[in-house]
């Protein structure tokens, strides 16, 4: 009887630990992509593609993309294509406001 107590108590300690591994390397992800956006935002002066953001936050496309599509939703942005036929999106552009005293 010890033995099978064994087993589920590894095979339950294997399983958590695959879980958490899970977890924390989604939450990364998640950091990378919306780092790389808002950079990206800043940079390309609003104009942001698919293979940029995987690029840039290191994820694949499949990852980059629901993250983009999500964004494209919630600010309303514009696609479009370039000369050489790439396709990206143009987001409202960023506006810098001086920061407030308490801030700084």
């Amino acid at each position: 009887m010890a033995i099978f107590e064994w087993i589920f108590l590894t095979g339950f300690g294997v399983l958590a630990g695959v879980s958490l591994t899970n977890i924390i390397q989604s939450r990364q992800q998640q950091s990378r992509l919306e780092q790389a956006f808002y950079q990206l935002l800043e940079v390309e002066n609003g104009n942001v593609s698919l293979i940029q953001l995987a690029a840039a936050a290191r994820v694949n496309a499949e990852l980059a993309k629901r993250y983009l599509d999500t964004q494209v939703k919630f600010f309303g942005a514009v696609p479009e294509v370039d000369d050489d036929g790439d396709e990206f999106y143009r987001f409202p552009k960023l506006r810098r406001w001086s920061e407030p005293e308490e801030w700084q």
